[in-house]
């Protein structure tokens, strides 16, 4: 989804770049949004967009979002334009897991009492120059 400059992009989000310049990372800053807006429509709130460890080799989450029962909801949004080599699902490695999980936990050390937490995954496939589907995969895996 394109966001215009009357229709500002959720707070931490960037808007998307017209599509004559797209490049991988406007297409993932517009997948972003895209999984923004689909869950704020189911309840969520947005916390915090692009959190990154500090120093080499650290972590990103992409998305960082509350539940309505209070949920600390660490998103990661994956986009491939087609299905070929096992679509946007395949390209969430055990490695990449424990990347968000270290930054999540980088994150938590934020609170004196951490809040319950899960990690989801928003599976966009299709490009911005058609319609998108998305699967939103609720407790893809664990911290374990």
């Amino acid at each position: 989804m394109l966001f215009s400059k009357k229709q500002a992009a959720p707070p931490g989000l960037r808007a998307a770049a017209p599509t004559s310049q797209v490049t991988t990372k406007r297409r993932g800053d517009a997948a972003e949004a895209l999984a923004c807006e689909y869950l704020a429509a189911r309840g969520l709130r947005l916390v915090q967009a692009n959190f990154k460890t500090p120093g080499r080799g650290g972590g990103e989450i992409d998305l960082i979002m509350r539940a309505p029962d209070g949920t600390l909801v660490f998103v990661e949004v994956r986009q491939r334009s087609s299905a070929s080599h096992g679509g946007a699902g395949a390209s969430i490695t055990h490695f990449k897991q424990r990347r968000i999980i270290l930054a999540a936990q980088h994150f938590l050390q934020r609170f004196a009492s951490p809040p319950p937490c899960r990690f989801d995954v928003v599976l966009v496939q299709g490009s911005a120059q058609e319609t998108s589907t998305i699967d939103w995969l609720q407790a893809a895996f664990d911290a374990s």
